[in-house]
């Protein structure tokens, strides 16, 4: 039984199952995490990626869920903590902080939510940057951001990403880590938050059918491989 056929049978119940009505639109209201393939993170070795081994405050990127949307992993060098947050929908939901050691690293879409901005092989106007923005006419509002150079929105990673600045409605979509303490391994397994994914394709059906080929918009299914984004793509553009 779906949410609106149990709303209706609760209705044909009467007054009394007014309490569980409430209760599933209280529950419709809320953004849920999304499954999709576990897929283990690998190093460019093609080897278990260690959490040991990332540098703090540096941009790595792989993609998932799809073979075409780039994801930010990021050890933030500090702890991440469980923030709640809302969609441009308005649906709330509770990132659970970064996981890890020290609760440092996090994942999160790197496609831009005003505009779907994304790191590309030769050119990237999204990136996390250590300290504030360079251009003095930038609203920055703090330091170690996610920072848009297309359109100047600024994100959180440590809040989830946050927006704190710049046009963008909704926070970047998380992309769910585990965290094995006794390999040292991280394994993706899903999103949470405000997927743009279906917008994302429709975009730049082109541009990623010439970049991907056509596994473009293929769910990944084997590990992913991780890489710097100063070795990911040519020209990181910061502003």
């Amino acid at each position: 039984m779906d949410r609106r056929e149990f709303v209706e049978a609760c209705a044909l119940g009467g007054v009394g199952s007014l309490a569980a009505i409430q209760a599933v639109q209280a529950w419709a209201a809320d953004a849920r995490p999304r499954a999709y393939a576990r897929v283990p993170l690998l190093d460019e070795l093609g080897q278990p990626l260690k959490a040991a081994s990332l540098r703090p405050q540096t941009n790595y990127v792989f993609h998932y869920p799809f073979e075409a949307t780039p994801v930010f992993l990021l050890e933030l060098g500090k702890p991440a903590l469980a923030t709640q947050l809302l969609t441009r929908d308005k649906l709330r939901y509770q990132w659970p902080g970064g996981v890890g050691p020290g609760r440092s690293l996090v994942a999160f879409s790197a496609i831009c939510a005003h505009k779907l901005v994304y790191p590309t092989r030769e050119l990237s106007f999204i990136s996390f940057r250590k300290g504030g923005a360079l251009n003095p006419q930038t609203p920055d509002k703090g330091d170690d951001l996610i920072h848009c150079c297309a359109d100047h929105s600024q994100y959180d990673p440590a809040r989830g990403a946050q927006v704190l600045g710049g046009p963008a409605e909704q926070p970047l979509c998380a992309v769910l880590l585990e965290h094995d303490a006794k390999t040292d391994t991280l394994t993706a397994t899903g999103t949470l938050g405000g997927e743009l994914f279906d917008d994302f394709f429709q975009k730049y059906e082109m541009k990623l059918s010439l970049e991907v080929g056509p596994g473009a918009k293929r769910a990944v299914a084997g590990p992913a491989t991780v890489r710097e984004l100063a070795r990911y793509c040519r020209n990181p553009v910061r502003c």
